[in-house]
């Protein structure tokens, strides 16, 4: 008898309330999308796995503790929706695991990360002007993405030409660990010369990274930069899995989701 299980992996976050608003919000759409399938959790950073079970007894399970757990438990066909943001190394990781288990299950199909086709990026953008409908031609919003040394790092300088492109000139993406970094966003910021700065992060949870290296009050926080360029700055520490459109396109790559 066909078992389905749907298996959201995500990088993971030691932020409790963040993982409530937007990864548990993320799973709730799948359930709610899937009513026949049961949704389990796993999450690809070791790092945050051993500090919710030691901080707070809270045990998440690995990608393969996921698929042991399944296949223990008699399902047939799964599929691995993956709440990252780019294709990049921990979506590289996921995929590696789930290869040893081909054959072990009737099938296994992987839904995209979320920006992955460029119909993908088009919906972002919409639901991020969704989002922020109220802003003036006045504010900068500058979102915060993880950037990587992997090659999929091209996704945030590509959803940054987009809205210029579609004349959101006002909008600017940079990363805390690629490329563009603070520095070419602030030229473009002090070219654009606005009153306010709005700074948001463009990962999945406003955890680690939005609280200190965007929104802290460390010198060389983002925050702390643009105040240094004498502009008012405000911080919006919602993660993206807040984001209705964001929940939805996930939903649909788990539709469309392909054989491994």
């Amino acid at each position: 008898m066909k078992k389905t299980g749907i298996l959201a992996v995500s990088f993971g976050t030691s932020y409790r309330d963040a993982l409530a608003k937007n990864i548990e919000a993320i799973e709730k759409a799948l359930a709610a999308a899937f009513p026949e399938a049961e949704v389990r959790r796993a999450f690809t950073s070791g790092m945050i796995i051993r500090k919710l079970e030691k901080r707070d007894g809270f045990h998440v399970d690995t990608v393969e503790e996921a698929l042991e757990g399944f296949l223990r438990d008699g399902f047939t066909d799964l599929i691995v929706q993956p709440t990252h943001v780019i294709n990049g190394h921990e979506n590289d990781g996921m995929l590696e695991v789930l290869r040893a288990y081909r054959g072990r299950f009737h099938s296994i199909r992987t839904g995209a990360p979320l920006l992955t086709a460029m119909e993908d990026y088009h919906a972002l953008s919409e639901g991020i002007l969704a989002e922020f409908h109220e802003l003036s031609d006045r504010d900068a919003l500058v979102f915060m993405g993880h950037g990587t040394e992997h090659h999929a790092n091209a996704v945030y300088p590509a959803l940054d030409y987009l809205f210029k492109a579609e004349g959101h000139s006002n909008i600017h993406i940079g990363t805390v660990e690629g490329y563009p970094g603070l520095e070419q966003v602030k030229e473009q910021v002090r070219r654009q010369r606005p009153e306010r700065v709005v700074l948001a992060p463009l990962m999945v949870v406003a955890g680690d990274h939005a609280c200190n290296d965007m929104a802290g009050d460390e010198e060389d926080s983002w925050k702390s930069q643009f105040l240094q360029e004498g502009l008012q700055v405000s911080c919006i520490l919602k993660g993206l899995g807040e984001y209705p459109a964001v929940r939805e396109l996930f939903v649909s790559h788990a539709r469309e989701a392909q054989p491994l």
